[in-house]
């Protein structure tokens, strides 16, 4: 535990403690009377009411919209059912400032919607909570859908030869044992939602903003960092209270059941009922998932003379874009392959560690770091952001001027799926086969290497996937510490978005496209390596 101990307690909690410090401090002395004048302004409570209820309202209705794709995908067989499951969960591991930019293609001013019938919808509160149940469409699928499939299905047969009708059958039979896992996932489209960032900032507008976009605008507009202490504050209160409930939901869904092969479950729909529902699921994944990303392609080629590579083209160039960058925007992707390369091993090493040290049973200090390790999911990653610029400045610290800070500040991020992708499995390995091979002379690392490595090797790779992806598309820290002449992908459309003109428009449409590509490219690779066992996504 030493290794992910010291690189949280430098790299997480004390870029954290420094940003909290400095707003509540004032010549050394705490001043917590600013909680309560932060929190009784109106403005403030707004926010909080916003952040609130949008991500109830976005839990809501993600829960309505992918609960039967989730029972398609659990008891249906359909061609194409494989690809199909690799394609919703595509916007799961894509950038939340794409999946913003989608949405702008197709609702803002000149989208799709505009074009056809007039409608605009960005900077509505429909748009940011449509966004979110395309980003989480995949958690309620993959969690659910997952569980489901491996349910005996003779069970609710068995209380409809008893007398129960279809309905009654599946709310005291099915039910109850896939509640663990709605519960399980609710809570985390509910924390996704919560500390939405990209996805606000690009279709809010100045109406809407959650917590972690207003942390974000005073700490980096307006230099109000009592402001932004507090509301960090608050968040990680927030947060922290999700994971505590969200671990107890997982722990009551490793209670046993009766599972059996998925492949026993699902057959082929039968009657029009079925069919129906089937094809209603088609055409969400159709209007919800495939039209937006479509939308967001053909913008990139639509330039002022028509259909073409023009915007690409002009990415090559850093005058197509004024001042924004010293560089051509074409390097951001260069710089976010190396960035998100490097931070992908950090990650690696740091929850290998970290997975392999909660394997062992040592009590409540190890559950604690468990739960330590999920943190930086729901933290204010601004503020981290934030943090790194004022606290890792000084020697043997003085990182602001290096490059290794954005892989640093993505690690944080892509640790947690290395955790949880590696402890079931790690988990799942016989302790007499280290003691067998213990006694026969090894050594515990040639153990490890010789009994855990090559059981866990798969596991290492989808978890090394899964790290490469948030990492590429990491936006809240890497907004305040990447360099102008070094942006990577996200910070790079967030910019090109954030000025006026077609041109700039179109490089973001085409920035955001090849972001798409390789995180769509990712994942194609992790669903042809990944087994259902491994890992808890």
């Amino acid at each position: 535990m030493a290794v992910p101990v010291a690189f949280f307690a430098v790299f997480f909690a004390y870029p954290v403690s420094a940003i909290v410090g400095r707003g509540l401090k004032t010549d050394g002395v705490w001043q917590f009377g600013r909680i309560g004048e932060v929190l009784t302004r109106p403005d403030i409570l707004d926010v909080l009411w916003f952040t609130t209820w949008q991500a109830l309202a976005s839990t809501a209705l993600t829960l309505l919209i992918a609960l039967p794709g989730a029972y398609v995908f659990a008891r249906f067989d359909f061609p194409g059912k494989q690809v199909l499951r690799a394609v919703v969960t595509v916007p799961f591991v894509l950038p939340t400032v794409v999946v913003g930019t989608a949405f702008l293609a197709l609702l803002g001013r000149g989208g799709l919607l505009d074009e056809l019938w007039g409608l605009r919808l960005d900077t509505t509160v429909w748009a940011i909570l449509l966004a979110h149940v395309f980003f989480n469409y995949a958690v309620v699928v993959r969690t659910v859908g997952g569980l489901w499939s491996q349910l005996d299905p003779r069970q609710e047969e068995a209380a409809r030869v008893l007398g129960a009708g279809r309905f009654a059958a599946w709310r005291r039979v099915t039910l109850p044992a896939l509640a663990p896992a709605v519960a399980a996932a609710a809570l985390m489209v509910f924390l996704f939602t919560f500390t939405s960032f990209g996805v606000v900032q690009i279709l809010g507008g100045p109406a809407y903003s959650t917590l972690e976009v207003e942390v974000y605008r005073q700490t980096a507009q307006l230099l109000d960092l009592p402001t932004a202490a507090v509301l960090t504050m608050v968040q990680f209160v927030a947060v922290g209270a999700i994971l505590a409930v969200h671990a107890v939901t997982v722990r009551r869904r490793e209670r046993a059941l009766k599972l059996v092969d998925p492949a026993q479950t699902s057959r082929r729909p039968y009657g029009p009922g079925q069919w129906a529902l089937l094809g209603g699921v088609l055409l969400t994944a159709l209007l919800l998932i495939l039209l937006p990303l479509g939308v967001l392609v053909e913008r990139s080629f639509d330039g002022p003379g028509g259909y073409g590579f023009g915007y690409y083209e002009a990415l090559q160039s850093a005058g197509g874009s004024g001042s924004t960058f010293l560089v051509p925007p074409l390097e951001a992707v260069g710089n976010s392959l190396r960035y998100a390369f490097v931070a992908t091993l950090i990650a690696l090493v740091v929850g290998g560690l970290a997975a392999a040290a909660l394997t062992r049973r040592a009590g409540r200090l190890v559950r604690g770091f468990d739960a330590l390790l999920m943190l930086p999911l729901g933290v204010s990653a601004v503020t981290v952001g934030f943090g790194f610029l004022i606290t890792l400045d000084k020697p043997p610290l003085d990182l602001r001027t290096s490059w290794i800070l954005v892989p640093l500040a993505q690690a944080l991020v892509g640790v947690p799926f290395v955790v949880r992708t590696m402890l079931p499995v790690l988990r799942a390995v016989d302790e007499r086969l280290r003691e067998a091979a213990a006694v026969l002379g090894a050594s515990p690392l040639r153990a490890w290497r010789e009994v855990d490595l090559p059981l866990v090797r798969r596991a290492v790779l989808v978890a090394a996937g899964f790290a490469f992806a948030v990492s590429l598309g990491e936006f809240g820290a890497t907004v305040f510490i990447a360099r102008p002449d070094n942006p990577t992908l996200p910070v790079a459309v967030a910019r090109l978005l954030g000025r006026s003109g077609e041109l700039n428009y179109g490089q973001a449409m085409a920035l955001s496209t090849i972001l798409m590509l390789v995180c769509a490219v990712s994942l194609l690779l992790l669903e042809r390596i990944r087994t259902d066992r491994s890992g808890e996504f």
